[in-house]
């Protein structure tokens, strides 16, 4: 059975373990990178069958690909300064980003 993702596509999370801010751009509902990425980079082996976040993050050129079990929903709800948020989403308010894709 699938679960239900957490969060939301625009939402801004916070990540538990590294303390940086961003936004989900894209949702995958179970984990569906390489077995080799897993094995290199998932230290903490979160579970492949919940769902797992694209994110832009704040202050960065970079994305990240998190398990929903690392990521709250953030404090701070100001916008995220990230290079390709105007690719993926076309306003910010009241603390979330509305998707290019919604808006259409």
């Amino acid at each position: 059975m699938i679960q239900q993702a957490k969060f939301n596509m625009g939402q801004v999370v916070e990540h538990n373990k590294f303390n940086y801010r961003g936004v989900i751009f894209e949702i995958d509902p179970v984990f569906s990178q390489s077995e080799e990425w897993y094995e290199q980079v998932a230290k903490s082996r979160p579970p492949k069958d919940q769902p797992w976040y694209h994110v832009l993050v704040d202050n960065g050129n970079h994305t990240t690909y998190v398990a929903e079990r690392h990521l709250a929903a953030a404090t701070d709800l100001s916008a995220i300064n990230h290079p390709a948020i105007d690719h993926y989403f076309s306003a910010f308010s009241d603390g979330v980003y509305i998707s290019k894709q919604a808006s259409m």
